[in-house]
This record gives C-alpha cells, structure tokens and sequence, in this order.
C-alpha cells in the first residue's frame, strides 16, 4: 500500500518540481533532465531511459557489479554472469559506468552497496555512436578506503573455470586501482553435423556429408589493469588506465569423414584454425565544468594489437596418406588503433544541448606467411561531428539531432580504397500521461564501415573448392530503425512491448560467384536488409522481494536482397529468466533461445543456453554451485542458402558443467569515487581473420 500511495504522489508531481529533481552521478555535477526520482516504483520510465534502483533484497545477495545486475532482472536484457555477457535481443549492449563506456570486468568490480541505479537506453542518443543499446551504472562516493574482492569458479568435470581479483586504494584525491582475471577453457569436446551440396555452373551438382569424429575446443584468455584517478568533487576529472588482454589459446580442431554423392571413396578431413594475440590499452581522460552548467570532456584512447590468425584444412584418402587438399594459411598482425573525442554539454532547466566531435584512426599491417611473407598495410580513419537537443514540453519530451560521418580506407600496396561522407539524423518524440504509462517513437540510424578483413585482397583458400578474396571498392552502409514502444508499470508487474522497423540498404555482405573453377567468397555493397520485429518484455513479482520472473519474447521477420538473390526468414527468440531469495540464499535459473539472424545468403545463430544456479552469502563471503545446460541441447550453427553452396552447419559443445563458486569481498577506511568519464573514444584495434569452413 505504501508503494502504491508514493507512486501517485510521483504521478501529481507538476513538470516544475520534476525539472527540480537531479539524480546525477555523486561524483560530479552532471544535469541530468530527470523526470522524476522516488524509489517505490520498481523502474521509472523516462524521455530517454528506463532508471531501476536496486532493492534492498538485491543488493544485499549480490557481491559484484555482475551479480547485482542479474539480480535486478531487466526484462529486455539477457545477463549471463557464469559466461560474463550481457545482451539484448541477441546483440551486445553497450555497457558504462557514470558514463564512460566499460567492460563485463569492470562493471564485475563494482560493488553493489555502491550502485545507486542503473539506466537502461534502448534508443541511444547521437553521443552514442551507432550504439544499439546502453546499460549505464551511476556509482555513488563509496564511504570506505579500499575494497578487495576476489573470485573463483572452476567447472567440476571440465578444465574450464573464470578466476578474478580486483583491488581499490584511495590516499588524498587520489585512487589507484588493479585487478586482472583468466577464463580457463580447455580441450572441452566439440563435434560438428556439417551437409554442404555444391551445384557448379554447368548445372551439376555434388553433395558432401561429413560424419563427426571429435573435436576439441580452446578458449583461454588473461586480462589484466591498473587505473589512476584524480579527482576535485564537481570541478574536475582526471581519469588514466593502462590494460592488458591476451587471447592465450583460441582453437577449434573438427575431425569427420566426408562421404561424397559421385561415389568416390571417402574423405578424411581435418579441419583446424584460430588465433593467438595480446592487445595492450592506454585511455587518458579530462573532465572540466564551467560555470553556467556547461562540461567539457575530452577522452583519447589507443591500442595495439601483436598476434596471429591461422587455418589448417587437410582432406585426404580414407585409404591413403596423400593428401588430396592441404591449405594453411598464417596470418601475423601488428595494427594500431588511437581515437580522441570532445563533447560540449548545456543544460538547461528544461532543455539540453550536447555536441561534439571525434576521430580514430586504424593502421594495420598484415604479413601473410603462407604467400611468402607477402606484407599489406591498411589505413582507416574516422571523422565524426554531431549536435543534439532535447526539450520538455509539459507531458511530452522530444530529441532531434544530427551527425556526420567522414570515412576513408586505403591499401597501401595497390593504392585501393575509398571514402564517403554520411548523415545521421535522429529524433525522438515520448508522451508520459502519467508514471504508469509512456509512449515512445524513436528515429535513429548509424554507419558501419567496412573491415579489415572484408577489404584486403589476399587470396585466402578455404578448401578444395572456396576461396575468399576481400574488395577494396567497398562503401560504408548505412542503416535505419524506426521504434514505437509503450511501457507499462503496475504494482509487481512492468514492462514493455513494441514494434521495431530496420532496413540498411546498402548492407556490406558476403557475395559468392564461380571463377576459373573456384567457388570464392567475396563482399559487396547489397541491395539491402529489410526486416520488422514484435516484442514484449515482461518483469512479475510473485512474491515481492522474495519470487521474481521476467522474459523477453521476439517474433522477426526479415528479408534480405543481394546480387542474384532474394531471401526471407523469420523467427522467434527470447529468454526467460526466474529468481527466488531469502535467508540469504538466491536460486537463479535462466534459458536463452537464440535469434536467427539473415545476413547475406547465410542464416546464422548463437547458443542456445540454459543454467541454474544457487548463491549463499555469509558475512563477507559468497559460496554458490551450479550448472550449465542442465536441461537442453547446446547447439550454434548456420545455413547457408547460395544457389551454388547449400550447406548447414550445427557445432555441439559438451556443456552440461556443474560448477562450484568461492568469493570474497571486503572493504575498509574511507574509499575515493570512481571516476567518471561522460564520453568514450573508440580505438578498438582490427585484426584478420584466417579463412575457414
């Protein structure tokens, strides 16, 4: 009943009193345009974001960012802590901390007691930067020196296991932090059902059925960090970190024998690729308010990446020791990255001006050992400029802004290449008649350039029939979305449910064609994407506090068009997730069915997943247990639908682990804030990718 009484008090609140109320970042003085703040609510909708405060409940049967996260129970987002990834409708979110673009290892340091809410943004602004979605965590001024957290979790019954410490020490202004974690994945077994049918250009055809063998999978990867802050409360930020992440081990290896539909004898095949590498990170970042409510952020980035891609594919006689196909190809890279952005931000009591500019720049060098150390070099770089405004207008909100991309990219060896010009327009108009219901329509589109392995013309033989071969005359695509959504919020039940419109009409996809007896692989500008998604996403509380379930449910349908084709595809995909705490104890249990994603002639699709898990807290330590895929079948494949390749692909992992955790979380003395970073530079670094089946 109280809550119910504060939630209409929250409704009779006049837009005055809520342009009043400011539930910035503690540690600096940004102004947010918050509608409205008041804890009862279990999510608060407003113009730009959804805000959930964390309960009491979840915080306190939480012992990282992570934790917490999962506890919180976004419909729309899928939270997989046991395998560190956050997702929503089958792609990455965008994750920050007071606004500064973070990792799963970063929001896993967090601790709980100093996450004051989460901001969850499925229509990102023009500051974004192409982001489909962003989870931005607002931390408070923690109250202690320093905090130590610590974690593992090792599989029963495979070499398999996430290991974690991080660290936090505070003297005067200043705040130093380390920390560094290793995922263990081992020889875990793989098998793979693959059925390819090839139809060659005088109409005859061939079928290939290849019978798994075995296989094993490894996926080992270390990361390291140390971070320095500086930081004068609501005047200034200076903020560096310096970052280590090694891929240690990355290799699958399929073995089957491939019966062929001509007759001929059997096949051997062994087929094994992946790559090794370490990237080195450096991030420097100044935040200065003026007076008059204005900030000025600048924030430059750079990496480098060191390492190597690598394919091995050898068929031969099931009879003999010759091979009839023997291809390897290594790839080594040394390719830099360095971004710088600024952004200018006005506010207003009712209204706010952003802007900004931007510019990275990657330089990659890969020498290519199976064509005789043959050296090519790709430069790319990125100019980007926008300006956004947002206005409140009693009941309704709007959002208008517009941005512009400058993007070229060059061979350096055949002087190839190209650059182009693109718009981004984008808009967005909400209406709130009360806290219990919002309407939103929102514009938005975005620019993705072509990659490094999409662009570079060394040949690379796939097998006996395929090649690939990169097109340097590739253009930056452009891609639209139109969403309506209404969001609902009712005592123990909220959520949300849509409609979402996306075309990119010039999407970069692969083409396949016949050449001199090959079947190659090569990109294109297509004649687009098309696609219309419903959803819905609900959160229930069964029993308030203790009983919890949310989901979010899909239905897509898309068409794709491309040189010589046309082809459609639909769907459903979702997750459903269910919580039960008390006396300490949480009991999780989540399955995830995965999207089915068209792109080009290829229908693609990730893991469908499931895990439970049960968590004790005790004092400063957490014990837990668990499995993963108790119930299901792991399965992640594609198919494609080429007029000259019909193939489909499942890849089988033995995931049914049981697993057990250990954590520790202590914290002392008197902690220094975090610091903020309100903008993000992107420098990730590029690499090749070693052509494969």
């Amino acid at each position: 009943m109280r809550k119910l009484l504060l939630l209409l008090g929250a409704c009779a609140l006049t837009p005055g009193v809520r342009a009043q109320v400011n539930a910035a970042a503690d540690s600096t003085s940004v102004h947010n345009l918050d509608e409205i703040v008041i804890e009862a609510p279990k999510v608060i909708r407003k113009a730009d974001m959804d805000v959930y405060h964390p309960s009491k409940s979840a915080v306190d049967n939480a012992k990282n960012g992570m934790q917490l996260l999962t506890n919180i129970m976004i419909p729309s987002l899928t939270v997989n802590d046991v395998l560190g990834s956050v997702t929503s409708g089958g792609k990455s979110v965008q994750l920050r901390i007071n606004g500064r673009v973070a990792t799963v290892d970063q929001v896993r340091a967090l601790l709980p007691s100093t996450i004051r809410r989460v901001e969850w943004i499925d229509n990102p602004g023009l500051r974004y930067n192409g982001a489909e979605s962003v989870l931005n965590f607002i931390v408070a001024n923690p109250t202690v020196g320093g905090s130590l957290q610590s974690m593992a979790r090792p599989a029963v019954n495979q070499a398999w296991g996430f290991y974690f410490g991080d660290a936090k020490f505070n003297t005067g202004r200043s705040q130093f932090e380390v920390g560094a974690n290793f995922k263990l994945t081992n020889k875990i077994k793989t098998h793979r059902d693959y059925t390819e049918t090839f139809t060659f250009e005088d109409g005859t055809s061939l079928t290939r059925n290849e019978i798994s063998r075995g296989g094993t999978m490894d996926n080992s990867m270390g990361n390291a960090w140390a971070s320095y802050s500086y930081i004068i409360p609501d005047t200034t930020v200076i903020f560096i970190e310096a970052s280590a992440y090694s891929k240690l081990t990355d290799r699958f290896n399929y073995r089957g024998l491939l019966s062929l539909s001509d007759g001929t004898d059997d096949i051997l095949l062994d087929d094994t690729r992946g790559d090794k590498g370490t990237t080195p990170r450096l991030s420097a970042y100044i935040e200065q308010h003026l007076p008059r409510r204005q900030t000025l952020v600048v924030d430059f980035n750079a990496s480098f990446y060191s390492g190597h891609s690598s394919s091995d594919y050898v068929e031969r006689p099931a009879a003999g020791a010759t091979p009839l196909t023997d291809i390897h190809t290594l790839i080594r890279d040394r390719n830099q990255a360095y971004a710088v952005e600024a952004d200018y931000i006005k506010n207003w009591d009712s209204s706010r001006l952003t802007a900004g500019a931007s510019w990275s720049a990657n330089r990659n060098r890969s020498v290519y050992e199976n064509l005789g150390g043959e050296i090519f070099h790709q430069r790319q770089d990125k100019i980007y400029f926008f300006a956004e405004y947002f206005r409140r207008l009693g009941k309704f909100t709007l959002t208008a802004g517009l941005g512009a991309q400058y993007t070229d990219f060059l061979f350096r060896e055949t002087g190839q290449g190209n650059h182009s010009w693109n718009l981004r327009p984008q808009a967005t108009v909400t209406y709130s008649p009360d806290c219990r219901h919002q309407f939103r329509l929102n514009f938005t589109s975005w620019q993705s350039a072509p990659s490094l392995s999409e662009t570079n013309i060394a040949p690379q033989q796939v097998d006996g029939f395929q090649w690939r071969i990169g097109n340097p005359d590739l253009k930056t695509s452009n891609s639209y979305m139109l969403t309506f959504r209404y969001g609902f919020n009712f005592p123990r039940v909220a959520g949300s449910f849509g409609v979402r419109a996306f075309t990119s009409p010039d999407a970069i996809t692969p083409v396949l064609y016949w050449y001199d007896g090959r079947l190659v692989t090569s990109y294109e500008n297509s004649r687009g994407l098309q696609n219309l998604s419903f959803f819905v996403s609900p959160q229930i509380e069964i029993v308030p506090s203790w009983l919890t379930v949310s989901g979010h449910l899909q239905y897509r349908a898309e068409r794709m068009r491309g040189t010589g084709y046309t082809l459609y595809n639909h769907n459903w995909s979702g997750n459903a997730s269910l919580q039960l705490m008390h006396w300490g104890f949480v009991l999780t249990g989540q399955y995830i069915r995965a999207q089915h994603d068209l792109w080009g002639e290829k229908i693609s699709w990730g893991e469908n997943l499931s895990v439970v898990a049960l968590y004790y807290d005790w004092k400063d330590w957490q014990f837990g247990a668990g499995m993963i895929m108790p119930f299901g079948r792991y399965d992640q494949g594609s198919r494609m639908l080429s007029k000259w390749n019909t193939n489909e692909q499942h890849m089988r992992l033995d995931m049914r682990m049981p697993f057990v955790q250990l954590g520790y979380n202590i914290q002392w003395g008197h902690q220094k804030r975090s610091a903020q970073k309100l903008v993000n530079a992107d420098a990730n670094v590029d690499q090749s990718s070693a052509a494969g089946r």
